[in-house]
Parts: structure tokens; sequence; C-alpha cells
């Protein structure tokens, strides 16, 4: 782990990917499945998309919701290497989130945990790129957690994890972008509008609720206007 700590995100997730599902950093089944209720309603969906898909995770959700193929999308050889051996059955691509090569391809897109290995103003590229890959009518779909309490041990750690690795970033070359606390639902809403989607959310009931019965996470829903073909 320091040795990824200390290189580039995807040399970093390439020495990560033979161990990575055995980490916390994989998307937890439960955030997965919960994904995937909330998004039946709105399918069945042809073809899917993992952006971001690391070692494949992703694809227990499309496959639960999708008709047809689906692929993944990242840019790390080694995580992708792990997703092969996991899902031979659906299309890998190595590219840059940032600049996808697709155009008009999906139908459904996904992404889980990745958002903050981009910053704030990378966020457009990879909105812009998402909405090309989608037919007309399609959908960008991912989780988002309900933020936690200022006065709850998780705010400060999230915090510090933040403040840690922006020293880390300013001391040493080349940065490994990971942040907790740049992608605030707000700020998401905005940008996916920017990027030509209609955006909702809708609970993600499967997790239940908090203290004061608000949701603890929700299912962010960006439509590509126009109708499916």
């Amino acid at each position: 782990m320091a040795v990824q700590a200390l290189s580039s995100v995807e040399r970093g997730y390439d020495l990560l990917a033979p161990k990575f599902d055995e980490t916390p950093f994989r998307t937890p089944d439960r955030v997965l499945d919960a994904t995937a209720e909330a998004l039946l309603p709105y399918g069945p969906f042809g073809e899917g998309l993992d952006v971001c898909c690391g070692t494949g995770a992703g694809m227990r959700v499309l496959g639960r919701v999708c008709d047809a193929r689906s692929a993944g999308v990242d840019f790390s050889a080694g995580m992708l290497e792990q997703a092969r051996r996991a899902h031979p059955e659906a299309g890998w691509v190595r590219a840059d989130v940032r600049a996808l090569p697709f155009d008009g391809a999906f139908d459904l897109a996904v992404t889980f945990g990745a958002l903050g290995h981009l910053l704030p103003a990378e966020r457009p590229a990879l909105f812009g790129g998402v909405y090309r890959a989608l037919r007309p009518g399609g959908l960008f779909a991912f989780p988002v957690g309900a933020p936690p309490p200022i006065m709850s041990r998780l705010y400060w750690a999230l915090l510090g994890f933040d403040l840690v690795m922006r020293v880390r970033n300013a001391v040493w070359r080349p940065p490994f972008v990971m942040y907790y606390r740049t992608c605030p639902l707000n700020a998401l809403r905005s940008d996916l509008a920017a990027a030509g989607f209609g955006v909702t959310t809708v609970p993600l009931a499967a997790l239940g609720t908090r203290e004061d019965g608000s949701p603890r996470g929700r299912l962010v829903l960006a439509r590509k206007p126009g109708s499916p073909g």
C-alpha cells in the first residue's frame, strides 16, 4: 500500500490489482446490489458500460439490468486483467475516462467509487464523454453516500485523509489523486446538467436510513435527452 501511495494512480492500481478485491476500496456487494435494485424499474437496458471499472465489480449490476453484452473501461492494465479473468464474457477497453472512445454505443453507464480520482476541473470531460457514449434516452447512474455528520469520526477521518493526500501531492510527483470530499451532490448535479443531462436522484432503499430518517445513500440518475431507438 505504501508503494502504491507513492506511485501514480495508474501505476498504483496496477500494483494493487491482484489483491484489490480483498481491500476495503472495492465497492461492497451491498452497495452494488442496492444499485441494481434501484435500477430495475428503469430497465431492462440493452448494452451497459462500467466507467472506471477496476476489477469488474460493476458487472454484478450490469448483469442484472442489461439484456445485451456489457463492457468496462479503465486505464489500469493490471485492473483490466483481473476483470477479464473474472468476467471473460464482457468487453474490456483500456482508455483514459477523460477521453472516452465511444459514440452512442450504450444504453446504461455506471460508475462506482471512482469520482474521487478526478479533480473537480476534470469532471466535465468525464461527464461529456459519458454523454457521448450513451444513445438517446440513455442513463448514467452511480451511488453517492450521505455526507457524514460533522461530529462523527467518519467526517474527521475523511477530512484528515484528504488533507494528507493534498500534502503528499504538494511534495511528491507523480501525484496520486484520490479525495473523498471533492464530490458533493450539488456539484455533481451542476456538472452533469452542464454536460446536457437531466438529473434526478432516488434513495437506495436497501441501504436503510440514518437516525434522522434520511437515506444512507442515493442513486444519481442522469438521463440523456431523447427516446431510445
